[in-house]
């Protein structure tokens, strides 16, 4: 007797489940967000058999104890440093990102490095072959690596039963497919089924999952949105692949800070860690040249100098251009407003152009000193010495605010051999500025950084 099939709409955006076609999502209220697919109404024995033996019993909470979560080393210090201090058994990560960008090389490099562990590599888009030749070409052999070229769920759990392997890394979700939907690979109900089925064989075996995700071409994740709630973990590998640096930042994570992000560098032979992200940020000329200034920024627990680029220029058209890269366009807005009202600049019949040297995208406020100074200097033609850097905040009054970590800052900035580091007033307070060999500007206004900088 042929198995009965029905048709359920999917929502794309939180994978809530109707009987029929709506307008509005009645779960998370996107418009248009639900699709039609096709799936078997029986679910495999295995899996009802699964289901029914692993069934929980209530416990009150006084009796429920807290043991210490184990990580697994993977021998790449950035790796571990987004993660938090490496992989959490039992943990399931997502890795998402460009097509291009550097996905599958990643964790191949994590695969082959982790030597003393048995890792299972899965690939539902590349063969063997082509596996074999960018391993050689990453050139580290690991005889406990095993590859396998499957899409089929059953088949990928049914190996891992029998090898039973220490990490499990699929390439990619969105290629993999479960026996009992009847719906192609890549669709909603098989990407949030298989990582579903998954993620269970994780959690029970206490086996690390790692999960690469294709994106959209505006840039999230593709599938519906509750995979990133499934998770534990939800990683972004971005970069501008005109440039050979690429950045892996933590977007959610369970067992760790989503503050920390790891650099790379993308060599012949795969990716190189960057342990000193300054050496990239900064350029190293030797002629001074206006409208640069160097601002010493905090990404989770490490400390890193990057150089604000900005170009102050007569414009041609009757509405001035503003321009950001790598920094978000509001708050630059907002500075140059500042500038205009508070320090006197006329600068808003002019083009203003910002970058980010590096391709790396900041977030942090208190680069606002060192944006601030580089378009003074551009809009003056004045240069500022590369031996200076600065750290803090500016507020609509034009004050200069304090910011956190300023010891962090200060002291990277004097064992990186700068001169001077330009901060608020307010932040001296317990710093014994004898010990260090640079030498700390305290500021109140932006009316005291003219005076330094013109």
């Amino acid at each position: 007797m042929a198995t009965k099939q029905k048709s359920v709409f999917f929502c794309k955006e939180c994978g809530a489940q109707s009987t029929n076609w709506l307008g509005k999502c009645p779960n998370c209220g996107a418009w248009n967000s639900l699709v039609e697919e096709v799936i078997k109404r029986d679910m495999p024995q295995t899996k009802q058999h699964f289901h029914q033996s692993t069934q929980n019993l209530a416990i009150p909470v006084k009796d429920i104890r807290i043991s210490s979560q184990q990580r697994l080393n993977t021998c790449d210090d950035e790796f571990n440093r987004v993660l938090g201090g490496g992989l959490v058994l039992g943990s399931v990560l997502l890795i998402g990102g460009e097509p291009g960008i550097g996905k599958s090389t990643l964790m191949l490099q994590v695969a082959l490095h982790c030597k003393n562990l048995k890792v299972l590599y899965v690939s539902g888009e590349e063969s063997a072959e082509q596996l074999k030749m960018r391993a050689e070409r990453i050139n580290v052999r690991n005889d406990n690596c095993y590859i396998l070229t499957e899409t089929n769920c059953e088949h990928i759990l049914a190996q891992a039963e029998e090898l039973q392997p220490n990490i499990v890394i699929i390439d990619s979700i969105q290629t993999l497919t479960v026996e009992y939907i009847d719906s192609t690979a890549g669709s909603l109900s098989q990407i949030r089924e298989s990582a579903a089925f998954l993620s269970t064989y994780a959690k029970r075996t206490g086996t690390p999952l790692l999960l690469i995700g294709h994106i959209t071409k505006d840039g999230n994740i593709a599938g519906p949105k509750i995979l990133e709630h499934m998770v534990d973990a939800v990683l972004q590998f971005e970069g501008d692949r005109n440039y050979g640096y690429r950045i892996l930042r933590s977007i959610k994570n369970r067992f760790g800070s989503t503050s920390e992000l790891g650099i790379y560098e993308m060599q012949s032979y795969g990716l190189r860690q960057v342990s000193n992200p300054s050496e990239i940020l900064l350029s190293g000329r030797e002629e001074q040249l206006s409208g640069t200034a160097i601002a010493a920024t905090v990404e989770g627990s490490r400390t890193i100098m990057i150089e604000t680029q900005a170009l102050v220029a007569n414009s041609f058209y009757p509405t001035p251009q503003r321009t950001s890269t790598g920094f978000d366009m509001r708050r630059l807005s907002m500075l140059l407003a500042v500038l205009e009202k508070r320090a006197g600049l006329h600068i808003g019949n002019k083009d203003v152009f910002l970058n980010i040297a590096g391709g790396i995208r900041v977030f942090d406020t208190a680069t606002d000193l060192a944006i601030i100074s580089s378009l003074i200097s551009s809009s003056q033609d004045k240069a500022i010495s590369s031996k200076y850097c600065f750290a803090a905040e500016i507020g609509l009054s034009s004050e200069v605010r304090p910011i956190t970590h300023i010891s962090e800052r200060i002291s990277e900035a004097d064992k990186l051999g700068f001169e001077r580091i330009f901060i608020s007033k307010y932040n001296l307070k317990g710093i014994n500025t004898s010990q260090y060999a640079l030498e700390i500007i305290p500021l109140a206004k932006i009316e005291d950084l003219l005076r330094y900088l013109l």
